[in-house]
């Protein structure tokens, strides 16, 4: 992107690219500027320290994090940046996912972690639009067109169910 990026995508492993992508893609359709980075809280803490804290001088405005398991890096995050943290817990193979999600949502008193369902990027990047649209009227009006086109969405297909029925409706998809 040729802008300088304003939210900032991280998680701790490569593993997880393909959930973060998904709110890249939400903030590429929204013209949102990002950066994204794989920086492990644990296994490189001096890196993870000079990026979170650093984010706010790079001009960053909320970042993404994407963990799993003990899902330590969007809490991390929110400890060093003073401004939005979005969580992403990672679906796992040992608990499913819940690991992450309660590891990220049951943060202590003062320091939030806004969360997101596991394995939910495209959410976050959605939220991360709409906490971003407080202050940018072109970009609220570009949130309120795409929940049009989400209800219109649900419209075509409730028009299509009770056109065809259920069972022709299933058949189709």
């Amino acid at each position: 992107m040729d802008k300088k990026p304003i939210v900032s995508i991280v998680m701790g492993s490569d593993s997880d690219m393909p959930v973060m992508v998904q709110a890249a893609k939400i903030l590429d359709m929204f013209d949102i500027s990002y950066e994204m980075n794989v920086i492990s809280a644990h296994r490189e803490p001096e890196e993870f320290f000079e990026y979170a804290r650093g984010a706010e001088g790079r001009g960053i405005k909320v970042i993404i994090a994407g963990a799993g398991k003990a899902a330590h890096l969007p809490g991390m995050c929110a400890a060093l940046f003073p401004m939005p943290v979005i969580g992403i817990p990672m679906k796992t193979s040992d608990l499913g996912g819940e690991d992450s999600l309660f590891s990220i949502v049951q943060m202590p008193s003062g320091i939030p972690v806004a969360t997101v369902a596991i394995n939910g990027g495209k959410n976050a990047g959605i939220l991360a639009a709409k906490i971003l649209s407080v202050s940018d009227s072109d970009l609220l009006q570009r949130v309120k067109d795409y929940a049009d086109k989400l209800s219109s969405e649900v419209q075509e297909k409730n028009a299509r169910l009770q056109d065809i029925g259920w069972k022709k409706y299933l058949e189709e998809k």
